[in-house]
């Protein structure tokens, strides 16, 4: 039977703890991966989620760490500014780390639709296109030639130059040449990330002509984020319906489909299918999750990890805030709280029901591992 005829049936809870192990949160053996190498550095995480949400830098340097033990936040830093890992705006008009060989192709399948829909924030913005331009001109003279400019010191330039910032003008003007493949985020500089030249930083992309782009994305976002609907791939990668339906035409004989009921959820056919029963059969460690992780981000279906009713606890009003997680077999137990004081760092675990005293326990292993990848120590305080 050839992979495109595989057909396999699940349970809600099969597809949440195989999201674990696909996510590089499990400890199932390399096959139900699809590899046989484990994750162990920045890249290797993002290579094989192909983005992870980074609008909040701390959170998304945490999502690594928590995929690929031994990381430390140091490796991430590290790995930023030699560029085997890179942040920009490839979708949603959001900030992912993404592989870099890989941003300019996603960028010409994501670009011209989110353009087309923030024309009336430019008209607000009294930005048209010969001011975008100009800005471009100068952001290309500035940093050619391998120079780097913080955030504050490309505004100030741009103000110099007579194009004014306030009132988001400047950080829609930074997006806007990100986001048409002019500029990204590159090396730290003063303990922030600096604004580089996209085709310097990243001197041989990968070119994929749209066909083969759109397969690229569909089995990639399945390889990292699997099993997943069509639904929630259009949903994460912000492409229409029918360009999703393309992409998984493409790639269609290279994944296993896996029914839910009547709903379709595809994974590569690389997964082994024999040994999810492993999976069932281990025990799960609680693990502390960044805010906005994929691991819910990921999908437009969250039911699978969370509750309804539980919902709003994880994404307060549903305003687009996702708080830090406890998670355990894919289901998220409850959110923890990070604070920062003058005695250093504490974590104050918040479940929903309860935390069993093992729980606990596994809940303050994840944190003590937190503690590592920070090198500062970090204290588990009682629940409130």
């Amino acid at each position: 039977m050839s992979a495109a005829a595989v057909v396999v049936t699940a349970s809600p809870r099969d597809i949440a703890r195989i999201r674990v192990t696909r996510q590089g949160l499990g400890s199932a053996s390399p096959d139900v991966l699809g590899s046989d190498r484990p994750l162990s550095t920045a890249a290797d995480v993002v290579e094989r989620m192909l983005a992870i949400q980074a609008q909040d830098l701390p959170a998304a340097a945490w999502a690594l760490g928590v995929r690929a033990p031994g990381l430390t936040q140091a490796d991430v830093d590290q790995a930023i500014n030699e560029g085997s890992i890179l942040r920009s705006w490839p979708m949603r008009g959001t900030l992912h780390f993404v592989p870099p060989a890989d941003l300019n192709w996603m960028l010409e399948l994501t670009t011209p639709r989110l353009m087309t829909g923030t024309k009336t924030r430019r008209t607000q913005l009294d930005l048209d296109m010969a001011v975008i331009e100009q800005a471009r001109e100068i952001a290309q003279e500035a940093l050619v030639g391998g120079r780097a400019l913080t955030r504050a010191a490309f505004l100030e330039l741009l103000e110099a130059h007579g194009i004014a910032t306030a009132n988001q003008r400047g950080y829609h003007l930074i997006w806007h040449l990100a986001q048409s493949g002019t500029l990204c985020w590159g090396p730290r500089v003063a303990n922030v990330q600096a604004l580089v030249l996209l085709d310097e930083w990243v001197p041989n992309p990968r070119r994929l002509v749209r066909d083969e782009a759109l397969g690229e994305f569909v089995l990639r976002y399945f390889a990292g984020h699997g099993p997943a609907t069509l639904k929630d791939f259009a949903w994460w990668a912000k492409l229409t319906v029918a360009d999703a339906t393309l992409g998984l035409a493409v790639v269609r004989d290279r994944l296993i489909e896996i029914r839910v009921g009547e709903t379709s959820h595809f994974l590569p056919a690389d997964a082994d299918t024999g040994s999810w029963g492993s999976i069932a059969r281990q025990r799960s460690p609680v693990l502390a999750l960044a805010g906005f992780d994929e691991m819910l981000l990921g999908y437009t279906d969250r039911s699978f990890a969370v509750s309804v009713e539980n919902f709003e606890r994880v994404v307060p009003g549903k305003n687009g805030m996702f708080l830090p997680m406890m998670l355990e077999h894919g289901r998220v137990l409850g959110t923890w709280r990070r604070e920062k004081t003058s005695r250093g760092i504490t974590a104050e675990p918040r479940p929903f029901d309860g935390l069993t005293a093992r729980q606990r326990a596994s809940f303050e292993r994840s944190i003590r591992e937190y503690s590592t990848f920070l090198g500062v120590p970090v204290g588990v305080i009682p629940s409130s």
